[in-house]
């Protein structure tokens, strides 16, 4: 008999157990282990050079929140069972197994309009098969239909642990403090108020401070203008590789690389799904590599950026870029560099960000008195005008001359 419950040293959380067998034959699954090669946080290692953690370090620590939160539930009196604590271990395990190459940007030029969570839920499908029917539960839990709410909640809300650990994780290696959330802080101040998640009203300043470290960090790590840069160009990088293909330009590439720069929009098949649970980062840094000498001007240039790290030039700024200012950097770069269609390499960027939604799954605090107070209309909150404002930027991007 093989020991399942293992322990795993984790940089960020410190030891972290598996409390059941079946969470360890499913990170022993193929689908998962391919997480091990999906970087966290795409490019992000080109401007904050630690930043190499994976989805599967991610994934790993969500788990072990979860079973920190439940116990502190359980703690509070509130009935969890056996089941319900492996559904929500496993839930949380599964959230990103579906994640495509490089994070978020390459999902639609892969597999046309599939979002990650479909196909987070499609694999789910797949292995509660192959384990007969044990990640039922998890999957009632993942898709928000189990009957008792907070489960979702602590998957997927305004305040789940998927945030608490990326918040942590990417703040650690990163070495950007702002985002270092005390995660143990809030999971203790978790409680549950009928069958939703709430928190204790005392812990409301460690509740903005999380929503505050998740601003920072959108605006100094992930939407840092260098970090939206280099997204956009990756999107770039496989845009003009699918156009290539489709004008039957044969692009040297591994064959799964290969075979969705080809597919025509269509129903997803057996064969798409089998190719992409066979594919991660390296096939798409060695197209990178082998498109530097590419014929096609554009295609070599998007990839040198990347893989040289000569990133074009970018401004940021509050407000839209004045046209006729986009025109004259379109006009230099084309007499610069001899080209005609510059066009394609001048390009306004543009990230937005609300850092709470009052409307969309607020939070909620529990008062001494057992009344529940969303978060926004809670007396002691010191920052809520700051969070619930939309904060856009906007980011000139052109090649350096």
């Amino acid at each position: 008999m093989q020991n399942k419950l293992k322990i795993i040293n984790d940089p960020v959380h410190g030891f972290i157990k598996i409390p059941h067998e079946i969470l360890f034959d499913v990170i022993e699954h193929p689908y998962f282990q391919r997480l091990r090669r999906i970087s966290q946080t795409g490019l992000l290692n080109l401007i904050f050079p630690g930043a190499t953690h994976t989805r599967f370090h991610h994934a790993l620590g969500a788990m072990h929140l979860m079973f920190t939160a439940l116990e502190t539930l359980k703690q509070k009196g509130i009935d969890i069972s056996v089941e319900e604590e492996k559904g929500a271990m496993l839930a949380i395990l599964m959230h990103d197994i579906g994640h495509g190459p490089f994070s978020h940007a390459l999902e639609n030029m892969l597999m046309d309009d599939w979002h990650h969570e479909n196909l987070s839920l499609l694999l789910m499908n797949r292995l509660n098969d192959e384990f007969n029917g044990q990640l039922s539960t998890a999957i009632e839990m993942f898709q928000g239909k189990y009957h008792r709410k907070f489960f979702n909640q602590l998957i997927s809300s305004q305040l789940d642990v998927d945030r608490l650990d990326y918040l942590k994780r990417d703040s650690f290696f990163t070495g950007v403090s702002e985002g270092n959330v005390n995660t143990q802080r809030i999971i203790s101040m978790m409680n549950v108020c009928e069958d939703e998640l709430v928190i204790d009203a005392k812990g409301v300043y460690s509740i903005e401070n999380f929503l505050t470290a998740r601003m920072f960090m959108y605006w100094q790590v992930y939407y840092h203008k260098t970090s939206a840069l280099a997204e956009f160009i990756l999107v770039k990088i496989l845009q003009r590789a699918k156009y290539l293909a489709s004008q039957g330009v044969d692009l040297p590439a591994t064959e799964n690389l290969k075979y969705f720069l080809n597919r025509e929009k269509s129903e997803e098949t057996d064969e798409d799904v089998q190719r992409f649970t066979q594919m991660d980062d390296n096939d798409i840094i060695h197209a990178m590599k082998l498109w530097q000498t590419s014929e096609d001007f554009l295609l070599s240039y998007w990839c040198q950026c990347v893989i040289q790290r000569n990133l074009p030039k970018t401004i940021i700024s509050s407000q839209p870029f004045d046209p006729k200012f986009v025109e004259e950097k379109i006009k230099s770069t084309n007499e610069f560099l001899g080209i005609d269609n510059a066009h394609e390499l001048v390009h306004e960027i543009e990230r937005t960000l609300l850092p709470y939604n009052t409307d969309k799954q607020p939070i909620f605090l529990l008062q001494k008195s057992g009344t529940i107070l969303r978060l926004d209309e809670s007396e002691d909150q010191l920052l809520s005008g700051l969070i619930t404002n939309k904060t856009t930027r906007y980011i000139l991007t052109f090649p350096r001359h």
